[in-house]
């Protein structure tokens, strides 16, 4: 029988970046259908983000799942995460679903600062011609409308 010592060895901390779901996104044709979150994470759910596909267009995740128990990791769309983050990760759940960290604080916070302009970059985008569905829940919406 093994102990808890032999079982789990200790695993170094290292630094990851943090992100937040986003409550609503917009979906089909013109943007005009409103979700929350996305099909794995709850909206406003806390993620830690590990690397960056496709440019940094979709991001390699580890969070806590809509529906189950423990941290799953998936892929999301960069544009639906805000809050970019630094942060040093000491949790062992989270250390052995990821497979690394980033070198340096440094080099996290400027990642952080890049994802986060691209990820407005590309919500943004998403839809130029078309208007927001009336009333509009999306981020760059209720980010600019006080709450209720």
């Amino acid at each position: 029988m093994t102990g808890p010592q032999e079982r789990d060895e200790p695993v170094e901390p290292f630094w990851m970046l943090a992100a937040n779901v986003v409550l609503w996104r917009r979906y089909g044709e013109g943007g005009q259908g409103q979700r929350p979150g996305t099909k794995m994470f709850k909206g406003g759910s806390k993620v830690y983000v590990g690397t960056t596909h496709n440019g940094v267009q979709d991001c390699e995740v580890v969070g806590r799942p809509r529906h189950g128990r423990g941290y799953r990791w998936s892929y999301v769309a960069t544009r639906h995460l805000y809050g970019f983050r630094p942060i040093l990760v000491r949790s062992p759940a989270v250390l052995r679903v990821a497979d690394g960290g980033f070198c340096d604080e440094a080099y996290a916070r400027d990642l952080s600062v890049l994802l986060e302009r691209r990820a407005w970059e590309l919500r943004s985008g998403a839809w130029p011609d078309w208007p927001h569905p009336e009333p509009c829940h999306c981020h760059e919406c209720l980010s600019v409308r006080p709450h209720r």
